[in-house]
């Protein structure tokens, strides 16, 4: 609060303890309206809007967002970029597009802090007339009811939310008509090629995928696009927009993983606020990263491995951690599951996973080895956790992305050290 230098507050009185710490840390914020119910220290939003002449403004001026990055590798920071809603569906100009009084409504299923939510839920709905239905908070089974009920045609999910709502019972999945829905955007993490088609197979081809960040965006696939190239997150928007770069700043060649680049387009730039340090360190010239790693084929299409941070360095090989996660997600007892590097006297680091385990399955300890042979089954050894923890939930944000620093910090002591 204090970090974006806020100088109004707008709280829903459900949240009044929250809003009376927020005042508490924004000095600068001399106004402070209450939605909903009273706060201290808050005026009442009604009777301040109902004070206001409802004519509009003569001279209207668009601001800019400023959204704060997940924090999953660091620190916060706020990003500022152009306001730059008025892109329909980010370029995917196939989807299927908005237009008033057809019926259509959005299901908004994560906090619109984040910028999937933001754009595809609520900014781009509403400017085109379109109403939005908000979730509190994410529940599958709760955002199938919701999709009957309100006859949802659109929605924004994170590749967390396809796996929840594959593992409700078939029962369930097999009730719920989902014949009103036509476009599901998703993005904010690598999807698993066995996920997504599972999705697709019950959705029907209507999942567009994206690749992008806070600070800028990458590529975007059709289901036509990825069905004929299962994995790739797309291609980009021009043959220079992505640059996939070595540890030297060399170009790589095709299929061979490296650090992505994507380009600064015209009037979309951005700063991290109040750290200019940080902002030239993303910039490679025209270009800027987030440290994701992935590759480009030879047709040109983008495919994810992992984040540079990630990366699991096993006697010198590298072990992209998605993988082996992508492989523990096919056994049905496991609901979500984060795969790490922890320090190793013989091999510098090992392969540890950590899964969060499905209600009424094995007892821990046979589901740990029954865990450890699945991986052993499906990928090359020296790839396959050393060991298993099972625990009750994994450390995730509420937009769905995983806290995989925190779970390095907790294993931090080793498995063979």
């Amino acid at each position: 609060m204090d970090d974006c230098e806020a100088k109004a507050l707008f709280g829903d009185a459900r949240f009044a303890d929250l809003m009376t710490k927020a005042a508490e840390l924004s000095p600068n914020a001399r106004v402070r309206l209450a939605i909903g119910g009273e706060i201290a220290g808050y005026e009442s939003y009604d009777a301040a809007l109902a004070e206001q002449d409802g004519s509009d403004i003569a001279d209207p001026k668009p601001g800019f967002r400023m959204l704060y990055t997940s924090g999953t590798t660091g620190r916060p920071k706020g990003v500022v970029r152009p306001l730059n809603y008025a892109t329909g569906l980010t370029g995917l100009t196939s989807a299927p597009q908005y237009s008033a009084g057809k019926g259509q409504l959005n299901l908004c299923t994560g906090p619109m802090h984040h910028g999937g939510p933001l754009v595809y839920s609520m900014a781009v709905p509403i400017s085109h007339g379109v109403g939005t239905v908000l979730m509190d908070k994410w529940d599958a089974a709760e955002a199938l009811r919701l999709i009957e009920t309100h006859r949802i045609t659109h929605t924004h999910m994170v590749p967390t939310m396809f796996h929840r709502l594959l593992r409700l019972p078939e029962e369930v999945r097999r009730n719920a008509d989902i014949s009103s829905m036509q476009y599901i955007a998703h993005g904010a993490a690598p999807c698993t090629v066995a996920i997504k088609k599972a999705m697709i197979d019950w959705f029907g081809p209507i999942l567009w995928e994206y690749y992008a960040a806070t600070e800028g965006g990458g590529a975007s696939v059709s289901p036509e696009q990825w069905l004929k190239k299962p994995g790739t997150v797309g291609k980009p928007i021009t043959d220079d927009h992505v640059w996939i770069l070595d540890d030297e700043g060399n170009a790589c060649p095709a299929f061979q993983p490296g650090t992505i680049y994507l380009k600064v387009l015209e009037g979309s730039d951005f700063e991290y606020f109040n750290d200019p340090v940080k902002t030239a360190s993303a910039h490679r010239g025209s270009h800027f990263t987030v440290g994701d790693v992935g590759y480009l084929d030879d047709d040109g299409f983008l495919f994810l491995t992992d984040r540079s941070a990630d990366l699991i360095v096993r006697g010198g090989v590298n072990i992209y951690p998605a993988e082996v996660e992508a492989v523990l997600l096919q056994h049905p007892a496991v609901r979500d599951v984060a795969v790490v590097g922890v320090p190793s006297a013989e091999w510098g680091e090992e392969v540890k996973g950590v899964v969060e385990h499905v209600a009424g399955e094995p007892p821990r300890p046979e589901l740990e080895e029954a865990l450890i042979e699945f991986c052993r089954s499906h990928l090359a050894r020296f790839k396959c956790p050393r060991s298993i923890d099972i625990v009750d939930e994994l450390p995730r944000s509420d937009n769905g992305k995983l806290y995989k620093r925190r779970l390095r910090e907790r294993y931090r002591g080793g498995v063979d050290a």
